[in-house]
């Protein structure tokens, strides 16, 4: 109850970037993270918030420090700091991803998102986006659920960046109802970058505001 009632509080003062007015449901966990185990190696978690999907995480197998939990809000930072010390959290907009270095330079397996992706513009998605693969091996999987009937990425983004989305499965046990979706490359990138990483094409200035704006919620 007293995570609820947090998570409750957060959203009252936020409530478009937490969208949610409590933390996400143990059968949405299973889901989110049942193609993940510890071979997958290091995984960022995106807007873990009360670390629902983090506990998830571990409970597959995922050392904490092969864990890098990216949190806009303080206050949820500062609680997962305090609950897995030996994770990486870093306080930060999940958009801004591509500036930090994680994991010592290693490529993570998989990204894990618990972000409000319908909210938020389509540029911010690109840059959440495009950072994560970054980090990312070329056969790296972006997981994101959603409340909505379909993919939050939209076809035309995910065309743009070279990216195919399949949903996984749903559930009826999360309140309300969600449906999981494992986004990833359409075909490895030939690009390679100086640390021995593959790139992501910069199309950034190809982005532009004026595209359909976002409906409200996951």
């Amino acid at each position: 109850m007293t995570e609820t009632l947090g998570f409750f509080q957060a959203w009252l003062r936020a409530p478009l970037r937490v969208a949610a007015v409590a933390p996400s449901g143990r059968a949405l966990a299973t889901l989110m993270t049942c193609e993940i185990t510890r071979a997958t190696g290091p995984v960022i978690e995106l807007g873990p918030g009360m670390g629902s999907f983090t506990r998830a995480l571990i409970a597959r197998g995922v050392r904490p420090d092969d864990l890098a939990l990216i949190e806009f809000g303080a206050d949820f930072a500062a609680s997962l700091h305090r609950r897995y010390p030996d994770a990486q959290t870093l306080c930060m907009d999940a958009a801004r991803l591509r500036s930090v270095e994680l994991f010592g330079g290693r490529p993570a397996g998989a990204t894990i998102s618990g972000l409000p992706l319908l909210s938020m513009r389509p540029r911010e998605v690109f840059g959440i986006l495009t950072g994560a693969f970054r980090k990312m091996r070329s056969d790296g999987a972006f997981y994101q659920f959603t409340y909505g009937p379909r993919c939050p990425v939209s076809g035309r983004l995910l065309e743009h960046l070279g990216l195919e989305a399949e949903r996984i499965g749903g559930t009826f046990a999360n309140l309300p109802p969600a449906s999981v979706y494992r986004i990833r490359r359409k075909s490895p990138l030939p690009a390679v970058g100086a640390s021995g990483s593959r790139m992501m094409p910069d199309r950034s200035a190809e982005v532009r505001d004026h595209e359909d704006a976002p409906a409200r919620g996951r």
